[in-house]
C-alpha cells in the first residue's frame, strides 16, 4: 500500500482552505483518509502570513515510515525543517548559470 501525505481541500469556492491528512494513494483527494495531521490556510492575512498547523511527530513517523510527500507537502515540510531540499534537475542548471555569469 502506498501511503501519501497530501492536501485535501475543504471551504468553499474562492476560499480555499486545506488538511494536510496521510491517505492512500489511490483514494480520491477528499476520501475519507488514514490519518489528519494538520492544516494549511493559503489565504494570507492581514500582514501577508499563510497558517499552517502541523503535529510534527506524526509528520516524522509518516515520514520515516515510507509515506511520500506530494509537492506542495514537500514545500511546507522543508519550510519546517522536516526534511531536506531535495534537489531539482533546474536546481543544477541555475547554479551552472549563476557561476558562469559571475
Amino acid at each position: 500500500m502506498v501511503v501519501r501525505i497530501r492536501l485535501a481541500r475543504h471551504g468553499r469556492r474562492n476560499l480555499p482552505f486545506y488538511h494536510i491528512v496521510v491517505a492512500n494513494a489511490r483514494t480520491a483527494r477528499n476520501s475519507k483518509p488514514i490519518e489528519k495531521i494538520g492544516t494549511y490556510n493559503p489565504i494570507p492575512d492581514e500582514t501577508g502570513n499563510k497558517f499552517i498547523n502541523l503535529n510534527f511527530e506524526r509528520a516524522k513517523y509518516w515520514l520515516t515510515v515510507g509515506a511520500q510527500p506530494t509537492e506542495t507537502v514537500e514545500k511546507i515540510l522543508v519550510k519546517a525543517d522536516l526534511i531536506p531540499q531535495a534537489p531539482k534537475p533546474w536546481m543544477e542548471a541555475a547554479k551552472k548559470f549563476k557561476e558562469t555569469t559571475n
